[in-house]
């Protein structure tokens, strides 16, 4: 299977959504009300942190069904997936949001 048509799978292409609106929230977060520290961490925050932790299962899914159908496929995907999720956070790891 090729890596498209792989990317149309919900359990491919769910955790690379989650992660861009992360990001997303992220970034407009920071535009928006500016990257200083807040005492409290707001909807914003534990939105991004279940968006984040939600992909895990998902991602685990999606290695156990496909990663003996097409091995080199899965393993592509899967680093798409975690590659997205380490941009997600990287704001918020240098930034310190």
């Amino acid at each position: 299977m090729a890596l498209p048509a792989m990317m149309k799978r919900p359990s491919a292409f769910l955790p690379v959504a989650m992660s861009l609106v992360a990001l997303a929230m992220v970034l407009g977060h920071a535009v928006m009300f500016g990257v200083a520290r807040e005492g409290d961490e707001g909807a914003a925050a534990h939105t991004f942190q279940l968006l984040m932790i939600a992909q895990v299962p998902i991602m685990v899914f999606f290695v156990i069904k496909w990663l003996r159908r097409a091995p080199g496929q899965t393993v592509r995907m899967l680093a798409l997936q975690v590659g997205t999720a380490l941009a997600a956070v990287a704001p918020v790891f240098f930034i310190g949001l």
